[in-house]
């Protein structure tokens, strides 16, 4: 199911207030939660009615999975043009910076914009856990991409994994926002990426 697709064809001027409804949106559930985001939130947050609201998003669930949707995107441009290049250590280090300097702009707060989302709905909401899904598979799969072209180049070793060393590098960083979003510090950001990074280094040739 394609939950991006509005209910009917919009105008560029429709186009334009939606996705300024789903930033809103995005915006107020990144800082206080899904749940301590309501409907009337959004409005005020957007400047619309009641009724142009419901006019793009049927429910609160619709308008929380083109918030995902939304949230995806924004994480993944974030890191570019890093994200799309990660086929050298030089790479992989200088992306590790760009993600601790990205937290530090936002003052330690706030964490992932998927993995807060993840947190609280992956358990309750079974099309919220699978569009999250979809998100970190995105992401995992730009950072699988360039640990494969250095696996192809004959970088890293042979019997090395690209697959495994990808999932573990995105694994460890969700686990190191999460602890640098609750200490306020990237202390366990940086530890975690710099393990991961060091463990890749040995790998190569």
């Amino acid at each position: 199911m394609d939950i991006q697709k509005p209910k009917h064809r919009l105008t560029k001027k429709g186009r334009e207030t939606r996705t300024r409804i789903v930033a809103a949106a995005a915006k107020l559930m990144f800082e206080r939660g899904v749940a301590g985001t309501s409907v009337e939130d959004v409005q005020q947050e957007a400047g619309i009615s009641t009724s142009q609201l419901y006019h793009y998003f049927n429910e609160k669930r619709e308008l929380v999975l083109a918030v995902i949707v939304y949230q995806t995107k924004q994480v993944m441009s974030d890191q570019e043009p890093l994200l799309s290049k990660l086929d050298s250590m030089e790479a992989l280090r200088t992306w590790r910076d760009a993600i601790v300097q990205l937290q530090i702009e936002r003052k330690l707060q706030g964490g992932c914009p998927i993995g807060s989302l993840s947190s609280e709905l992956s358990d309750t909401e079974p099309l919220a856990r699978s569009e999250l899904a979809a998100g970190f598979m995105q992401w995992e799969l730009a950072i699988r991409q360039g640990i494969r072209a250095m696996h192809e180049r004959g970088v890293i070793r042979a019997d090395a994994n690209p697959d495994k060393l990808a999932l573990a590098l995105l694994t460890a960083l969700q686990g190191g926002l999460l602890l640098t979003q609750c200490y306020k510090d990237t202390s366990p950001l940086e530890a975690v990426l710099d393990v991961i990074l060091e463990n890749i280094a040995s790998l190569t040739i």
